[in-house]
Protein backbone atom coordinates (compact mmCIF):
# COMPACT_ATOMS: atom_id res chain seq x y z
CA UNK A 1 0.00 0.00 0.00
CA UNK A 2 0.88 3.53 -1.12
CA UNK A 3 2.07 6.37 2.11
CA UNK A 4 0.16 9.32 1.80
CA UNK A 5 3.89 10.61 1.09
CA UNK A 6 3.54 8.99 -2.27
CA UNK A 7 0.23 9.84 -3.16
CA UNK A 8 0.36 13.29 -3.12
CA UNK A 9 2.81 13.49 -6.42
CA UNK A 10 0.44 11.05 -8.20
CA UNK A 11 -2.72 13.22 -7.29
CA UNK A 12 -0.84 16.24 -8.16
CA UNK A 13 -0.01 15.29 -11.82
CA UNK A 14 -2.87 13.02 -12.66
CA UNK A 15 -3.77 14.67 -16.34
CA UNK A 16 -6.62 16.96 -17.48
CA UNK A 17 -6.23 14.97 -21.22
CA UNK A 18 -7.26 11.92 -19.02
CA UNK A 19 -10.98 12.65 -20.21
CA UNK A 20 -10.07 12.22 -23.77
CA UNK A 21 -10.48 8.40 -22.48
CA UNK A 22 -14.18 9.35 -21.86
CA UNK A 23 -14.80 11.07 -25.29
CA UNK A 24 -13.48 8.07 -26.92
CA UNK A 25 -15.88 5.28 -24.78
CA UNK A 26 -19.01 7.68 -25.74
CA UNK A 27 -17.82 7.85 -29.03
CA UNK A 28 -17.77 3.62 -28.95
CA UNK A 29 -20.94 3.37 -27.49
CA UNK A 30 -22.70 5.50 -29.86
CA UNK A 31 -21.03 4.02 -33.00
CA UNK A 32 -22.14 0.54 -31.68
CA UNK A 33 -25.35 1.96 -30.74
CA UNK A 34 -25.79 2.92 -34.40
CA UNK A 35 -24.67 -0.01 -35.87
CA UNK A 36 -27.15 -2.17 -34.07
CA UNK A 37 -30.12 -0.04 -35.18
CA UNK A 38 -28.74 0.21 -39.00
CA UNK A 39 -28.17 -3.53 -38.98
CA UNK A 40 -31.43 -4.49 -36.75
CA UNK A 41 -29.22 -6.71 -35.03
CA UNK A 42 -29.65 -7.02 -30.85
CA UNK A 43 -27.04 -7.80 -28.43
CA UNK A 44 -28.42 -7.64 -24.86
CA UNK A 45 -26.91 -5.68 -22.20
CA UNK A 46 -24.21 -4.35 -24.70
CA UNK A 47 -25.37 -0.87 -25.18
CA UNK A 48 -26.26 -0.58 -21.05
CA UNK A 49 -23.16 -1.92 -20.02
CA UNK A 50 -21.21 0.27 -22.15
CA UNK A 51 -23.08 3.26 -20.78
CA UNK A 52 -22.61 2.16 -17.49
CA UNK A 53 -19.27 1.71 -17.52
CA UNK A 54 -18.31 4.91 -19.53
CA UNK A 55 -20.30 6.82 -17.03
CA UNK A 56 -18.80 4.90 -14.32
CA UNK A 57 -15.38 6.05 -15.91
CA UNK A 58 -16.30 9.46 -16.24
CA UNK A 59 -17.40 9.83 -12.20
CA UNK A 60 -14.26 8.30 -11.05
CA UNK A 61 -12.25 10.95 -13.56
CA UNK A 62 -14.07 13.63 -12.59
CA UNK A 63 -13.90 12.62 -8.49
CA UNK A 64 -10.19 12.75 -9.15
CA UNK A 65 -9.72 15.70 -10.38
CA UNK A 66 -11.88 17.50 -8.28
CA UNK A 67 -9.73 16.19 -5.25
CA UNK A 68 -6.63 17.42 -7.06
CA UNK A 69 -8.24 21.19 -7.33
CA UNK A 70 -8.94 20.71 -3.63
CA UNK A 71 -5.07 19.51 -2.53
CA UNK A 72 -3.59 21.09 -5.21
CA UNK A 73 -5.29 24.17 -6.62
CA UNK A 74 -2.48 26.28 -7.63
CA UNK A 75 -1.22 23.22 -9.92
CA UNK A 76 -4.81 23.06 -11.49
CA UNK A 77 -4.80 26.68 -11.75
CA UNK A 78 -1.48 26.78 -13.82
CA UNK A 79 -2.97 24.04 -15.95
CA UNK A 80 -6.04 26.60 -16.79
CA UNK A 81 -3.30 29.14 -17.79
CA UNK A 82 -1.57 26.36 -19.77
CA UNK A 83 -1.36 26.74 -23.69
CA UNK A 84 -2.11 23.32 -24.38
CA UNK A 85 -3.71 21.89 -20.95
CA UNK A 86 -6.03 24.50 -21.10
CA UNK A 87 -7.96 22.95 -24.29
CA UNK A 88 -8.42 19.67 -22.62
CA UNK A 89 -10.71 21.41 -19.97
CA UNK A 90 -13.49 21.13 -22.31
CA UNK A 91 -13.45 17.58 -22.46
CA UNK A 92 -15.52 17.48 -19.49
CA UNK A 93 -18.06 19.37 -20.64
CA UNK A 94 -17.71 17.43 -24.38
CA UNK A 95 -18.32 14.26 -22.25
CA UNK A 96 -21.52 15.39 -20.97
CA UNK A 97 -22.90 16.12 -23.85
CA UNK A 98 -21.65 12.86 -25.70
CA UNK A 99 -23.11 10.70 -22.80
CA UNK A 100 -26.54 12.93 -23.69
CA UNK A 101 -26.59 11.71 -27.58
CA UNK A 102 -26.15 8.15 -26.02
CA UNK A 103 -28.79 8.07 -23.00
CA UNK A 104 -31.35 9.46 -25.80
CA UNK A 105 -32.47 5.88 -26.79
CA UNK A 106 -32.32 4.69 -22.90
CA UNK A 107 -33.80 7.74 -20.65
CA UNK A 108 -34.99 10.88 -22.42
CA UNK A 109 -34.63 13.01 -18.95
CA UNK A 110 -31.53 11.68 -18.33
CA UNK A 111 -30.08 13.09 -21.37
CA UNK A 112 -31.81 16.25 -21.42
CA UNK A 113 -29.83 16.79 -17.71
CA UNK A 114 -26.59 15.87 -19.66
CA UNK A 115 -26.96 18.12 -22.43
CA UNK A 116 -28.23 21.16 -20.22
CA UNK A 117 -25.48 20.87 -17.87
CA UNK A 118 -22.82 20.02 -21.08
CA UNK A 119 -24.35 23.32 -22.80
CA UNK A 120 -23.79 25.96 -20.03
CA UNK A 121 -20.40 23.98 -18.47
CA UNK A 122 -19.17 23.86 -22.43
CA UNK A 123 -20.46 27.64 -23.35
CA UNK A 124 -18.70 28.75 -20.26
CA UNK A 125 -15.43 27.00 -21.38
CA UNK A 126 -15.73 28.86 -24.47
CA UNK A 127 -15.64 31.66 -23.90
CA UNK A 128 -12.94 31.67 -21.19
CA UNK A 129 -10.45 29.65 -23.83
CA UNK A 130 -11.72 32.25 -27.18
CA UNK A 131 -10.84 35.05 -24.40
CA UNK A 132 -7.45 33.27 -23.66
CA UNK A 133 -6.97 33.18 -27.54
CA UNK A 134 -7.57 36.75 -28.12
CA UNK A 135 -6.01 38.08 -24.79
CA UNK A 136 -2.70 35.85 -23.86
CA UNK A 137 0.83 36.64 -23.29
CA UNK A 138 2.44 33.85 -23.73
CA UNK A 139 1.37 31.64 -26.27
CA UNK A 140 3.68 30.80 -29.20
CA UNK A 141 3.09 28.97 -32.69
CA UNK A 142 4.71 25.78 -31.53
CA UNK A 143 2.00 25.85 -28.26
CA UNK A 144 -0.75 25.68 -31.65
CA UNK A 145 -1.90 21.47 -32.32
CA UNK A 146 -5.05 19.81 -32.88
CA UNK A 147 -5.91 20.49 -29.75
CA UNK A 148 -7.07 23.29 -30.33
CA UNK A 149 -9.96 21.85 -31.44
CA UNK A 150 -11.66 20.33 -29.10
CA UNK A 151 -13.68 23.84 -27.16
CA UNK A 152 -14.45 23.98 -30.88
CA UNK A 153 -15.56 20.59 -31.92
CA UNK A 154 -17.61 20.60 -28.31
CA UNK A 155 -20.10 23.19 -30.04
CA UNK A 156 -20.85 21.15 -32.70
CA UNK A 157 -22.07 18.29 -31.05
CA UNK A 158 -24.88 20.40 -29.56
CA UNK A 159 -27.41 19.90 -32.07
CA UNK A 160 -26.85 16.14 -32.12
CA UNK A 161 -29.36 15.52 -28.74
CA UNK A 162 -30.53 19.25 -28.49
CA UNK A 163 -32.47 19.09 -32.19
CA UNK A 164 -34.43 16.05 -30.98
CA UNK A 165 -34.95 17.40 -27.26
CA UNK A 166 -36.40 20.81 -28.99
CA UNK A 167 -33.95 22.82 -28.48
CA UNK A 168 -33.55 24.07 -32.02
CA UNK A 169 -32.45 27.61 -31.78
CA UNK A 170 -29.68 26.77 -29.26
CA UNK A 171 -28.69 24.04 -31.82
CA UNK A 172 -28.04 26.14 -34.56
CA UNK A 173 -26.44 28.90 -31.96
CA UNK A 174 -23.86 26.15 -31.14
CA UNK A 175 -23.68 24.68 -34.48
CA UNK A 176 -22.61 28.30 -35.71
CA UNK A 177 -19.51 28.73 -32.95
CA UNK A 178 -18.49 25.59 -34.04
CA UNK A 179 -17.80 25.98 -37.58
CA UNK A 180 -16.64 29.17 -37.47
CA UNK A 181 -13.77 27.95 -35.04
CA UNK A 182 -13.25 24.94 -37.03
CA UNK A 183 -12.85 27.28 -40.23
CA UNK A 184 -10.62 29.93 -38.07
CA UNK A 185 -8.32 27.04 -36.56
CA UNK A 186 -8.08 24.66 -39.72
CA UNK A 187 -6.01 27.52 -41.10
CA UNK A 188 -3.70 28.03 -39.14
CA UNK A 189 -3.08 24.60 -37.33
CA UNK A 190 -1.84 23.67 -41.23
CA UNK A 191 0.24 27.11 -41.43
CA UNK A 192 1.74 25.65 -37.97
CA UNK A 193 2.35 21.96 -39.80
CA UNK A 194 3.79 23.26 -42.84
CA UNK A 195 6.10 26.26 -41.97
CA UNK A 196 7.36 25.52 -38.08
CA UNK A 197 8.91 23.03 -36.81
CA UNK A 198 7.19 19.33 -36.23
CA UNK A 199 5.22 18.62 -33.32
CA UNK A 200 6.39 16.96 -30.49
CA UNK A 201 5.80 13.20 -30.33
CA UNK A 202 3.84 13.03 -27.82
CA UNK A 203 1.36 15.19 -29.58
CA UNK A 204 1.50 13.41 -33.01
CA UNK A 205 -1.91 11.21 -32.02
CA UNK A 206 -3.91 14.99 -31.80
CA UNK A 207 -3.69 15.05 -35.53
CA UNK A 208 -6.56 12.53 -35.70
CA UNK A 209 -8.60 15.57 -33.87
CA UNK A 210 -8.64 16.88 -37.69
CA UNK A 211 -10.95 14.30 -38.42
CA UNK A 212 -13.80 15.35 -35.76
CA UNK A 213 -14.80 19.03 -36.80
CA UNK A 214 -16.21 17.78 -40.08
CA UNK A 215 -17.14 14.71 -39.02
CA UNK A 216 -19.23 15.81 -36.16
CA UNK A 217 -20.09 18.72 -37.91
CA UNK A 218 -21.76 16.20 -40.88
CA UNK A 219 -23.60 14.48 -37.77
CA UNK A 220 -25.14 17.71 -36.81
CA UNK A 221 -25.68 19.31 -39.51
CA UNK A 222 -28.23 16.45 -40.77
CA UNK A 223 -30.09 17.25 -37.37
CA UNK A 224 -30.77 20.48 -38.13
CA UNK A 225 -31.74 20.12 -42.16
CA UNK A 226 -33.10 16.57 -41.93
CA UNK A 227 -31.18 15.81 -45.17
CA UNK A 228 -27.88 15.33 -46.86
CA UNK A 229 -27.79 18.39 -49.14
CA UNK A 230 -24.65 19.65 -50.77
CA UNK A 231 -23.17 21.70 -47.74
CA UNK A 232 -23.75 18.06 -45.58
CA UNK A 233 -21.60 16.60 -48.85
CA UNK A 234 -19.09 19.09 -48.21
CA UNK A 235 -18.52 18.26 -44.61
CA UNK A 236 -18.55 14.77 -44.85
CA UNK A 237 -16.08 14.62 -47.57
CA UNK A 238 -13.64 16.90 -45.98
CA UNK A 239 -13.61 14.39 -43.03
CA UNK A 240 -13.16 11.41 -45.23
CA UNK A 241 -10.69 12.85 -47.04
CA UNK A 242 -8.69 14.26 -43.61
CA UNK A 243 -9.12 10.45 -42.34
CA UNK A 244 -7.41 8.95 -45.84
CA UNK A 245 -4.87 11.19 -45.12
CA UNK A 246 -3.99 9.96 -41.70
CA UNK A 247 -4.69 6.47 -42.55
CA UNK A 248 -1.66 7.01 -44.89
CA UNK A 249 0.20 7.73 -42.15
CA UNK A 250 -0.13 4.66 -40.12
CA UNK A 251 3.69 3.52 -40.08
CA UNK A 252 4.72 7.00 -38.49
CA UNK A 253 1.73 6.56 -35.61
CA UNK A 254 2.44 2.64 -34.83
CA UNK A 255 6.30 3.67 -34.25
CA UNK A 256 4.75 6.40 -31.19
CA UNK A 257 5.59 5.31 -27.62
CA UNK A 258 2.23 5.19 -25.89
CA UNK A 259 1.03 8.24 -24.12
CA UNK A 260 -1.83 9.59 -23.16
CA UNK A 261 -2.72 11.13 -26.05
CA UNK A 262 -3.21 8.37 -28.04
CA UNK A 263 -6.76 8.52 -26.92
CA UNK A 264 -7.23 10.99 -29.70
CA UNK A 265 -7.67 8.02 -31.79
CA UNK A 266 -10.80 7.29 -30.71
CA UNK A 267 -13.41 9.84 -30.44
CA UNK A 268 -12.60 11.17 -34.45
CA UNK A 269 -12.50 7.12 -35.62
CA UNK A 270 -15.76 7.15 -34.04
CA UNK A 271 -17.10 10.32 -35.42
CA UNK A 272 -16.44 9.47 -38.91
CA UNK A 273 -17.61 5.80 -38.14
CA UNK A 274 -21.22 7.54 -37.14
CA UNK A 275 -21.28 10.00 -39.80
CA UNK A 276 -21.11 7.10 -42.78
CA UNK A 277 -23.59 5.34 -41.04
CA UNK A 278 -25.49 8.24 -41.55
CA UNK A 279 -24.42 8.52 -45.27
CA UNK A 280 -24.99 5.27 -45.49
CA UNK A 281 -28.67 5.33 -44.08
CA UNK A 282 -29.66 8.48 -46.48
CA UNK A 283 -28.28 7.32 -49.35
CA UNK A 284 -28.48 3.50 -49.22
CA UNK A 285 -25.00 3.06 -51.19
CA UNK A 286 -23.10 0.09 -50.45
CA UNK A 287 -19.24 1.86 -50.62
CA UNK A 288 -21.03 3.55 -46.79
CA UNK A 289 -21.75 0.41 -45.95
CA UNK A 290 -18.56 -1.55 -46.13
CA UNK A 291 -16.82 1.28 -45.50
CA UNK A 292 -19.32 1.53 -42.11
CA UNK A 293 -18.18 -1.59 -41.21
CA UNK A 294 -14.71 -1.22 -41.73
CA UNK A 295 -14.70 1.68 -39.69
CA UNK A 296 -16.65 0.24 -37.01
CA UNK A 297 -14.62 -2.85 -36.63
CA UNK A 298 -11.65 -0.72 -36.61
CA UNK A 299 -12.85 1.66 -33.63
CA UNK A 300 -13.75 -1.52 -31.26
CA UNK A 301 -10.30 -3.01 -32.11
CA UNK A 302 -8.70 0.88 -31.46
CA UNK A 303 -10.55 1.50 -27.97
CA UNK A 304 -9.68 -2.27 -26.90
CA UNK A 305 -6.21 -1.79 -27.71
CA UNK A 306 -6.20 1.50 -25.78
CA UNK A 307 -7.83 0.10 -22.45
CA UNK A 308 -5.47 -2.56 -22.08
CA UNK A 309 -2.32 -0.21 -22.65
CA UNK A 310 -3.88 2.47 -20.30
CA UNK A 311 -4.71 -0.27 -17.87
CA UNK A 312 -1.02 -1.51 -18.33
CA UNK A 313 0.35 2.45 -17.93
CA UNK A 314 -1.36 2.44 -14.88
CA UNK A 315 -0.44 -0.18 -13.30
CA UNK A 316 3.46 0.32 -14.28
CA UNK A 317 2.75 3.77 -13.00
CA UNK A 318 4.21 5.34 -16.14
CA UNK A 319 0.75 7.87 -15.67
CA UNK A 320 0.56 10.52 -13.42
CA UNK A 321 4.24 11.44 -13.34
CA UNK A 322 6.12 14.31 -13.85
CA UNK A 323 6.24 15.78 -17.09
CA UNK A 324 10.46 16.10 -18.28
Amino acid sequence: METGNKQTPRLNNFPISFFAMVMGLCGLTIALEKALSLSAVEIPYLIDGLLMMTAGVFTALLATYLAKFVRHTDVVIGEFRHPVKLNFFPAISISLLLMAVAFLGVDESISESLWLMGVGWHMALTLYVVNAWMHHQHFQVQHLNPAWFIPAVGNVIVPVAGMPLGYVELSWFFFSVGMLFWAILMAIVFYRLMFHSPMDEKLLPTLFILIAPPAVGFIAYTRLVGEIDTFGHVLYDAGLFLTLVLFTQLPRFLKLRFFLSWWAYSFPLAAISIASMVMFEHTGGVFYGWLSATLVVSLILVVALLLVRTIEAVIGQRICIPEH
